[in-house]
């Protein structure tokens, strides 16, 4: 059985440097909560910011189990309130990052017993040979549908091979596209970061954590 998987995505969304500089402070402490509350942690993804250590969005691989439960509290907008670290006669304290979670793509697995494989006569150019032996083989991923047909090969056994090949090739376009749309997903969830109404806020260069949601700047 395995073990239940989510992914996490920090993102600074459209925000400044600073966003930036928040999302790189937040992920160790997000990783450090998680772990703590033994969940394994690992960072798979990152888009760098502007200045060292910062960064656009991570991507973090949270396994255990029932990881939904512990990262419910960090899901939705949240909230640092500091003077800027680049910037510091800048106006603004606050600033805003999200955390958005998402089921991990899998891969799609297939196991022979769910192939079915179906002999049938070559049809096309080949002779009086080809046409009289059942040597074309179809083979079908019965959960999905997906069908491949080889008959290129006088050789059943070859085509079979064959067939076979090319139904891993659809699963593998398959799963492309599959990752695809999730990249897409996570993309659009890191422009919309929505300011406001944040599920944690934080004060200061050493996070103390604030009771109450600070309104926005």
């Amino acid at each position: 059985m395995s073990t239940p998987t989510l992914w996490l995505q920090l993102s600074s969304g459209r925000g400044p440097a600073e966003c930036e500089w928040v999302v790189g402070q937040l992920a160790p402490r997000l990783s450090r909560d998680l772990a703590g509350q033994g969940l394994t942690v690992e960072e798979i993804a990152r888009t760098s910011g502007e200045h060292g250590g910062d960064a656009k969005s991570i991507l973090l691989r949270v396994s255990g189990p029932e990881p939904s439960g512990p990262i419910q509290s960090w899901l939705g907008t949240l909230q640092w309130i500091g003077a800027s670290p680049y910037r510091p006669h800048h106006g603004r304290k606050n600033w805003f990052v999200s955390v958005a979670a998402f089921e991990e793509p899998t891969a799609d697995r297939w196991q022979t017993t769910e192939v079915r494989v179906d002999t049938l006569r070559a049809s096309g150019p080949g002779g009086q040979h080809v046409n009289r032996t059942e040597s074309a083989v179809r083979v079908t991923h019965l959960p999905t549908g997906l069908s491949a047909i080889a008959q290129e090969e006088r050789s059943q056994h070859l085509n079979r091979r064959l067939a076979l090949a090319r139904l891993a090739n659809l699963f593998a376009e398959r799963a492309e596209t599959k990752t695809l749309e999730d990249n897409t997903t996570r993309w659009r969830q890191h422009t919309q970061l929505i300011r406001g109404n944040p599920v944690r806020v934080y004060r200061g260069k050493d996070w103390t954590p604030v009771t109450g949601n600070a309104d926005p700047s």
